[in-house]
């Protein structure tokens, strides 16, 4: 991945926390939110780069799936009483 610019940003206190909301309903960090407003609103005017990187992507990375365990032939699926 390429490196990331840092930028500082003022905003009105309630804008931020509009945005803070925003963010939190939407489960993203108000950095990413800003970051995926900003796509839109360059897509939108005919403006995004076409060599611009796309969206790191939310959470955790993945894990590999585990492999299947087999079934054990001698189990008995009802519970014991």
């Amino acid at each position: 991945m390429t490196e990331r610019r840092q930028v500082l940003l003022r905003l009105d206190p309630a804008v931020h926390d509009a945005l803070t909301r925003w963010a939190t309903d939407e489960f993203r960090s108000v950095n990413a939110q800003m970051e995926l407003l900003l796509r839109r609103a360059l897509a939108d005017a005919g403006r995004m780069p076409s060599h611009a990187a796309p969206m790191p992507r939310r959470g955790r990375p993945r894990t590999a799936d585990p492999a299947p365990q087999p079934a054990d032939p001698d189990a008995d699926d009802a519970p014991e009483v």
